[in-house]
């Protein structure tokens, strides 16, 4: 992470991180069989019960993510993703931060997602896992089988 770096909630009004969007998206089903595409295009990540929020340096779009409320207790991670010219370089893991901080202030007691196990989601799970995210069990829709899993933390 670097100076310059704030993450605010966003209507995904402007086209820069509609692109991000897009882009994540293509990524999505490029590394995914159709059937296991779980992540949320723009008109989902505008319904009630969702938060979307982007991270910018010096207002650039340097990543994205999502909360979506599952109950009083619950939430979920979605539309996780760095911008290309800022992989690895820490805002996604500010991303993340600030989407544990968000779950921890609405009162959840449990923040889940659901990834691939490909060698293309590999950086994410290294991440969630060095945040405290264990594998468990499917939730919601989701099924966990030899393309997919589900990570939970407890807050």
């Amino acid at each position: 992470m670097r100076d310059g770096l704030t993450i605010t909630e966003d209507d995904l009004a402007g086209d820069d991180i509609r692109d991000l969007v897009a882009l994540h998206l293509s990524g999505m089903h490029a590394e995914s069989p159709a059937c296991k595409v779980n992540a949320l295009p723009l008109d989902k990540l505008r319904q009630p019960g969702v938060t979307f929020y982007a991270a910018r340096v010096d207002g650039e779009v340097a990543a994205m993510g999502a909360i979506k409320h599952l109950s009083a207790t619950n939430g979920e991670l979605k539309s996780m993703r760095a911008a290309p010219n800022w992989r690895g370089r820490g805002v996604g893991e500010a991303m993340l931060v600030h989407l544990l901080s968000v779950a921890r202030e609405r009162g959840y007691t449990r923040v889940s997602l659901e990834t691939g196990r490909t060698e293309a989601f590999a950086p994410a799970v290294t991440l969630y896992k060095k945040h405290g995210f264990v594998e468990c069990a499917a939730f919601g829709d989701y099924v966990v089988d030899d393309f997919s899993q589900c990570l939970s933390l407890a807050l």
